[in-house]
C-alpha cells in the first residue's frame, strides 16, 4: 500500500514532522500536505476523536475547519484554504503524541482493509456529494460537542471520508456514510430526550 493513503504512516508523520511542547494547526496541515483534501480530512477526523478534543473549544474549531474545507470541495476549488487565525491556534503536542500512540493499532487494522475499489464513487460528481456529506458531519458534530464522546461518530465518518478520497476506495466511502448516519441518529435521539429532561427541572 502506498504511503499516500496509509493511515498509520500518515499519523506517524504528524509526530515526526512536529516538535516542541506546543504545535499549531498550521504545523499539522503542513505535516500532511495542506493542499490535498483527502489527507487533511483524514487528519481532521483523527483530531476530532483524539485526546485533543479534551481541550475546551477544540471540537468546535475542528468542525469549523472541516466546514471550510468541505465547502471548498463542494465548490470545486482546486486547493483548500483556511483563515490564518485558525492556522495559528496552538495546543500541547503531548495530546497529539498520546492520541497517535493509542490509535496506532486501529490504524494498522484499517490499513489492511483499504484498497482502490468502486473508484467511480470517489470522483466527480460524487466528490461534490462527499463534500456535502462532510459538511453535514461537521454540522452534526457541533451540537454533539456538548455531549461526552458525542463527536466521535461524525469524527470517524470524516476520517473515513478522507481516507476514501485519498485511496479512491468507494467501499470505505459507503462505510463512512454509515458512520455519519449513526451520528445523525444519535443526535435525533438526544434531541428527543430534551423535552423530558427540561420538564424534570
Amino acid at each position: 500500500m502506498a504511503d499516500a493513503y496509509n493511515l498509520e504512516t500518515l499519523l506517524a508523520r504528524l509526530c515526526d514532522s512536529t516538535e516542541g511542547e506546543t504545535i499549531s494547526v498550521r504545523d499539522l496541515l503542513d505535516a500532511v500536505g495542506a493542499r490535498a483534501y483527502g489527507p487533511v480530512l483524514t487528519v481532521l477526523g483523527f483530531i476530532s476523536i483524539s485526546p485533543l478534543t479534551l481541550i475546551p473549544g477544540a471540537n468546535w474549531l475542528v468542525s469549523f475547519i472541516i466546514l471550510v474545507f468541505a465547502l471548498q470541495m463542494a465548490l470545486g476549488r482546486a486547493y483548500p484554504w483556511i483563515p490564518a487565525r485558525a492556522l495559528r491556534v496552538t495546543f500541547p503536542r503531548q495530546y497529539l503524541v498520546s492520541g497517535v500512540r493509542d490509535f496506532r493499532g486501529v490504524a494498522r487494522q484499517i490499513d489492511r482493509l483499504i484498497q482502490p475499489r468502486l473508484t467511480w464513487l470517489t470522483g466527480a460528481p460524487f466528490l461534490q456529494l462527499v463534500a456535502l456529506i462532510c459538511i453535514s458531519a461537521a454540522l452534526v458534530s457541533l451540537p454533539l460537542g456538548l455531549i461526552p464522546f458525542g463527536p466521535v461518530l461524525p469524527g470517524v465518518a470524516i476520517l473515513l471520508f478522507g481516507l476514501a478520497v485519498t485511496a479512491r476506495d468507494g467501499v470505505l466511502l459507503i462505510a463512512a456514510c454509515a458512520a455519519l448516519f449513526g451520528s445523525g441518529a444519535l443526535l435525533l435521539h438526544v434531541w428527543s430526550l430534551l423535552p423530558a429532561f427540561s420538564l424534570d427541572f
